[in-house]
């Protein structure tokens, strides 16, 4: 992300007819709305980017000019800490992108990834009367007739919302989280801005890879799911029916008369954090037991389920009386539909047996390749990655470890995960990190065999087998029904003459360019040398004797000649930077 506002004024100036005009005239009055918004996020971009600049100098005293808040220089910080430090001072709604972006490392990079995921949001809390406001505006009572008591100070407050303790009239201990007074407005305004930010990019070389309008739309759509707490609501009635015959895990139940789109009011659980390890073995609890039903909860979520609480840091796991796992926090939630779950399954099946083909196949099937994949460099690596890690036992089998080399091969050849395989990805690494940090002992690969089994068995037997029949049959009946009518369209547009072949000839502009370039100068030396011969006025030496000889030469002649020359070598210039007039492909 260097000279980012370089890049952004050259990618604003006009290339050409069709993208003669950047921004269209729909946009003028969203620009004006949100011109102080873009003014500070300009600001700091400016600052941050100017400080990456810096930080190729050599000159000390130039390079220590721009400092943070705390008196750091910038320009001495990595890339990824700025990038970080920039989006902190921007605001609420850009940490909760970057916290996003944590999740997409095959996106941004391992590195960026994981300097991203120290982004934390303590944002200040609205004052009382705020929040009295705003629940009254949404629960429709005050909170003196919906409560028997409300804390006014918040237990936690985050980017969107805070948190109060708080008793209903049947004296149970509920948490009510609220949203901040104006987030949504200011939310969709940065997202504007955001937006435009991403078509500027789109217009550079450099920031093509990470495809900027995608991921931010991407992005986007799951913000504004955020912001709905209804959602949030659902996520935890739908974990709460699943196990409902399980007395070991507790949900915190919402409560459905108290909740809206900006207001979650639910059962409070009361336990010991599992990132508070003393408290734990104080308690005279076995921490690698813990470790492990946590692990195999969270596993039987993903691979039985297909749904699964998808942030399982320490902080959102609780340790309640009696050894029972209360799961905090379901902003973030994972859904892997069958298909793609039996597409993960038959990749860690190939990984299993050493078959890199198949593994390379999945992997181009399911995820994003772009169109110039080189095939064999992408085998190559898969093979390398998958002989790495074939033979290692499971003491010092880390899949964190496993899956970050992974990453790392999409990441080189530009290949972009599913949303949702990205999200899995990053539970999965949580998980490791969780339970090592419980137990350095347990290996999560350990862990999943036993769903590995369950999953080889499910595979094979007869129902998965008749049901992945039908869907196939349900497939071919769907293509049976269209393709006759859609052959007919084909051969009466061919018939009427209105069948039209597009093609995209991409890459053929600097080619086109250059053969007229050179026809140009062909005919220009031709035509000069005409001149010269015809001895066409003005002529230089016209006298007897001339110039060692050399008289009456036309000056038009030896102007066209001398352009000529500049651009055959112009013309030489060009092939010589992309490449050997005579390399074989």
């Amino acid at each position: 992300m260097r000279s980012w506002v370089g890049n952004a004024f050259r990618a604003a100036r006009p290339r050409g007819h069709r993208r003669s005009a950047f921004m269209k005239l729909t946009s003028i009055p969203q620009l004006y709305r949100n011109l102080k918004r873009w003014t500070e996020i300009l600001t700091v971009l400016s600052k941050y980017g100017l400080a990456d600049w810096l930080s190729h100098s050599n000159v000390t005293f130039v390079r220590d000019q721009l400092k943070d808040r705390q008196g750091q220089s910038l320009a001495r910080l990595t890339q990824e800490r700025r990038i970080r430090m920039a989006l902190s001072e921007l605001g609420p709604t850009f940490i909760k992108i970057g916290q996003l972006l944590s999740t997409r490392p095959d996106i941004v990079g391992i590195a960026l990834a994981e300097e991203l995921r120290q982004l934390q949001c303590d944002a200040p809390a609205d004052p009382p009367d705020v929040v009295r406001r705003t629940l009254q505006q949404e629960l429709g009572l005050p909170i003196d007739d919906l409560f028997a008591s409300f804390s006014d100070i918040p237990i936690a407050s985050a980017s969107i919302g805070q948190a109060h303790l708080a008793r209903l009239p049947d004296g149970r201990q509920v948490v009510v989280k609220v949203q901040h007074a104006g987030i949504e407005r200011m939310v969709q305004e940065d997202l504007e801005i955001l937006a435009g930010l991403a078509a500027l990019a789109e217009r550079l070389p450099e920031f093509a890879p990470y495809r900027p309008a995608a991921t931010v739309a991407e992005l986007s759509r799951t913000l504004r799911r955020e912001l709905d707490f209804g959602r949030e609501e659902r996520n935890i009635q739908q974990f709460v029916f699943q196990f409902r015959d399980d007395p070991t895990i507790r949900f915190p139940v919402p409560r459905s008369e108290f909740c809206t789109s900006r207001v979650l009011t639910m059962e409070y659980l009361e336990g010991i954090p599992l990132n508070e390890p003393s408290r734990l073995r104080a308690s005279g609890l076995d921490l690698e037991v813990l470790a492990r039903r946590g692990g195999d909860l969270f596993l039987w979520m993903i691979f039985s389920l297909g749904f699964y609480h998808a942030d399982p840091h320490p902080g959102n796991i609780l340790v309640m009386p009696g050894n029972v796992i209360g799961l905090l926090d379901f902003g973030m939630v994972g859904r892997i539909e069958e298909r793609l779950r039996e597409e993960i399954e038959e990749m860690l099946a190939s990984i299993v047996r050493h078959d890199v083909v198949v593994l390379a196949g999945l992997i181009r099937r399911v995820c994003d390749a772009p169109p110039d994949l080189d095939g064999n460099a992408f085998a190559n690596d898969l093979a390398d990655f998958v002989g790495n890690y074939a033979n290692q036992s499971l003491d010092h089998f880390h899949l964190d470890r496993v899956l970050t080399d992974m990453i790392e091969i999409l990441h080189t050849h530009h290949i972009t995960l599913p949303p949702q395989v990205g999200l899995l990805i990053k539970a999965l690494v949580t998980l490791d990190g969780t339970t090592r940090a419980l137990s350095p002992a347990i290996s999560l690969m350990e862990m999943m065999r036993p769903f590995h089994r369950r999953m080889v068995l499910r595979r094979l037997s007869p129902r998965h087998r008749l049901k992945k029949l039908r869907r196939t049959l349900l497939s071919l009946e769907r293509l049976a029904e269209v393709l006759p009518g859609r052959i007919v369209e084909i051969l009466e547009q061919v018939q009427s003459g209105k069948f039209d072949v597009h093609l995209d000839h991409r890459g053929l502009e600097p080619s086109v360019n250059r053969l007229v370039l050179g026809m140009l100068a062909s005919a220009l030396f031709l035509g000069s040398t005409l001149l010269l011969s015809q001895e066409v006025p003005p002529l230089l030496f016209r006298d007897a004797g001339g110039w060692y000889g050399i008289e009456r030469v036309s000056l038009p002649g030896i102007a066209g000649c001398a352009i000529a020359l500049l651009l055959g070598l112009r013309l030489l210039r060009a092939i010589g930077k992309s490449g050997h007039l005579d390399r074989r492909s």
